[in-house]
């Protein structure tokens, strides 16, 4: 006697990955990366400066330093000092002048004077950690990558998405439920959200486009 195949019921947290997916792409349907960059070293540097600061502020201070250098060859004219003066209000300015500098010289040094479109190489520059180089890999490159911010590791809980305690698990978790042509728009999608719909203070989940839902456990068992 032949069984008749049964189609799966997507799990839980497949289908609230779905609706998430769904929602974010009609309130976002075009994707832009909320940092001014004219290229991929532009890209990294403001990347690099956004660290604990406001795209917004990052933006209001990149045309002051890249006036003066726009290039690794001619950042790495200016002294680390000199880059520090500059990017102060973005904050952690000694480390981030270093970082600025080093990595400049090290793409002029070891990769022709472009930004080497390479994880691992991205990752050995100074001040260039995992979600600076996911940033620069999935926006300069249009490589995959799912680099998760506070703003995602936080909608990834409170969604139920992921239960990481820290950026690493989170981004594991959200690469297996998403497809992954799909993430290099889904993360700015959801840090746009996060700041315009879902902030981490005076939220209220009943006025909130994914929140009021996805809190219905009859949608979704």
């Amino acid at each position: 006697m032949s069984q008749r195949a049964v189609t799966p019921r997507p799990t839980t947290r497949a289908a609230k990955a779905a609706f998430v997916a769904e929602t974010l792409a009609a309130l976002y349907p075009t994707t832009t990366v909320p940092l001014d960059h004219e290229d991929p070293y532009t890209l990294l540097v403001a990347v690099l400066l956004s660290a604990q600061c406001t795209d917004k502020k990052v933006n209001e201070i990149t045309p002051l330093l890249f006036a003066k250098a726009r290039t690794p060859q001619q950042m790495v004219k200016l002294s680390v000092e000199q880059i520090q003066d500059i990017i102060r209000p973005c904050g952690l300015s000694p480390m981030k002048s270093k970082g600025i500098h080093g990595l400049s010289r090290i793409i002029l040094e070891e990769h022709g004077g472009q930004v080497p479109a390479d994880m691992a190489a991205l990752e050995r520059m100074p001040g260039v950690g995992h979600k600076t180089a996911s940033v620069v890999m999935a926006q300069a490159f249009g490589v995959p990558a799912f680099p998760v911010d506070t703003h995602i590791h936080r909608l990834a809980w409170r969604w139920t998405l992921s239960t990481g305690k820290s950026v690493e698990q989170t981004e594991a978790d959200l690469k297996k439920l998403f497809p992954e042509d799909t993430w290099n728009e889904l993360h700015i999608r959801i840090i746009y959200f996060g700041r315009e719909h879902c902030p981490a203070k005076a939220h209220d989940p009943l006025k909130c486009p994914i929140c009021s839902v996805i809190g219905r456990r009859e949608l979704f068992k």
